[in-house]
C-alpha cells in the first residue's frame, strides 16, 4: 500500500510538519536508488513539497533518474546538518517514484521551482516515513508511519 504526501499529512499532521521542517532546514538531501545490478546508489537531491505531493526533480538522463525508471523504489534521507545535534531528529522516507510526463503538471512545477531545462520529474508514493530522535537525553524514540496505519512509536534507553 502506498500514499501520496497529502494522505500522510492528513493522517499524521504533526509528524508531517516535523518531516517538512527537517527537509526545509537544508537544500540538499540523500536519495538512495537501485542500480541495474541491484546494488544501492546514493546521490544528492533537492526535494519539493508542492500541491499535496513530494516531488523529486532531476537532470536529464541522470543515473538516479535512470535507476528510478528501471526500479521505482527509493529511500530519501533528510540532511542531518552539521555536528551531531540533529535538531528535529533524523528523518527518512521510503516509497516509489512515478515519472510525470504530463505537460501541464511539469509546467506548474517549472513555474514554481524554475529548474534547469530539461528535467525529469517524479511524484512519490510513500510506503514508510520514519523519524528517529532523542528524548530527555535518555531515550531513543523511533516513530514509524505506514499507509493505512497509525504512527507506531518505539522508545529505547
Amino acid at each position: 500500500m502506498a500514499a501520496n504526501w497529502e494522505t500522510f499529512t492528513t493522517a499524521e499532521p504533526e509528524l508531517a510538519r516535523t518531516v517538512e521542517e527537517r527537509f526545509g532546514a537544508f537544500t540538499h538531501h540523500i536519495l538512495a536508488t537501485l542500480r541495474k545490478d541491484g546494488s544501492p546508489r546514493t546521490t544528492g537531491l533537492e526535494v519539493r513539497f508542492l500541491g499535496g505531493e513530494l516531488w523529486l526533480g532531476m537532470m536529464p538522463d541522470s543515473l538516479k533518474a535512470l535507476d528510478l525508471r528501471r526500479d521505482p523504489r527509493f529511500a530519501l534521507q533528510a540532511n542531518p546538518g552539521e555536528g551531531t545535534g540533529m535538531g528535529g531528529g533524523d528523518v527518512r522516507i521510503s516509497g516509489r517514484a512515478v515519472e510525470v510526463d504530463d505537460p501541464g503538471t511539469k509546467a506548474a512545477y517549472r513555474k514554481e521551482v524554475e529548474p534547469p531545462e530539461p528535467f525529469h520529474l517524479f511524484r512519490t508514493e510513500l510506503t514508510e516515513v520514519v523519524r528517529t530522535s532523542v528524548e530527555d537525553d535518555k531515550y531513543l524514540v523511533v516513530q514509524v508511519w505506514k499507509p493505512g496505519e497509525p504512527v507506531r512509536a518505539l522508545k529505547r534507553t
